[in-house]
């Protein structure tokens, strides 16, 4: 049988594209997913156990054990519909009566965050809308979570004097504000008077961010920066930003160059073959 060089090429070029794409495929996104992430925000009241489930069981239940005070989820793709949180004390049977409940309609493309907010004798579960909207490449976007009873009003602003947020009373978040990019000394302060609180960080260029202040167990603040979206990685996140905050450093082996290797290796193998088929016509 003989094969001209010219069909040789043709079948390894189509060979090493169907190869690369079994081994490689395209990311999933499927249609009519949404994002939830769940958080304790409540000073006063302790660990607790949080059940999520859908109302139409579509979705495997989840739990969540041991839940504490300042403790926050990275985000759950959830495919859209209507969901159920609930919290339990911990360690409680789940057939016990939730401490607190809410539902959670989940639409393609948002992002939410469910958290237990307020004191324990009026705790409540309140569902934050999330604008994961990435700003532009110029600018980083933040808001603030006020979770501390400690200072029932704080303001928020940069060590050079620029303003985040002012009057942050306790138990509500601000909506995003646009600021520049770069090193950041965030300074929360309770108004009228109190100890400052200091949070080096760094704001990733074109990423969001949720600013939660918490009651620290030393008796002042603890503010911790959480990524919500950033440009260079996974949109959206929801984990904490740490040293130096804000983007997680690029893969060391681009795709591109997996790609490049992958095909480099299935072309001489395919060649070898055909080559050897070729001696033997």
């Amino acid at each position: 049988m003989f094969i001209r060089a010219s069909h040789v090429r043709r079948l390894t070029s189509a060979a090493v594209i169907l190869a690369v794409v079994t081994l490689f495929p395209a990311p999933a996104r499927a249609a009519g997913d949404g994002y939830v992430r769940l958080a304790h925000l409540s000073p006063d009241t302790p660990a607790v156990d949080v059940y999520l489930r859908s109302s139409d069981n579509a979705v495997k239940p989840q739990t969540f054990k041991g839940v504490a005070y300042g403790a926050m989820s990275s985000y759950l793709r959830l495919p859209t519909g209507t969901y159920q949180v609930a919290m339990r004390k911990a360690g409680a049977p789940a057939s016990t009566k939730p401490v607190i409940t809410t539902q959670v309609g989940v639409q393609n493309g948002n992002a939410y965050t469910v958290a237990g907010v307020g004191r324990f004798a009026d705790l409540g579960l309140r569902v934050l809308n999330d604008d994961l909207k990435l700003p532009d490449p110029g600018k980083s976007k933040v808001r603030i979570i006020q979770a501390s009873v400690k200072a029932p009003v704080l303001d928020v602003a940069g060590k050079n004097g620029k303003t985040i947020a002012d009057g942050v009373e306790f138990a509500t978040t601000t909506g995003y504000r646009e600021v520049n990019p770069g090193k950041w000394s965030v300074q929360v302060v309770p108004t009228g008077g109190g100890k400052t609180s200091v949070l080096p960080c760094t704001l990733g260029a074109g990423s969001v961010y949720s600013l939660v202040v918490l009651d620290d167990r030393s008796g002042g603040l603890k503010p911790e920066l959480h990524v919500d979206a950033e440009r260079q990685g996974t949109v959206p996140l929801g984990g904490v930003a740490t040293g130096g905050g804000g983007s997680q450093p690029a893969s060391p082996v681009p795709m591109a160059l997996v790609l490049a290797g992958a095909a480099a290796v299935l072309t001489a193998g395919l060649v070898l073959v055909l080559r050897r088929r070729l001696r033997a016509a």
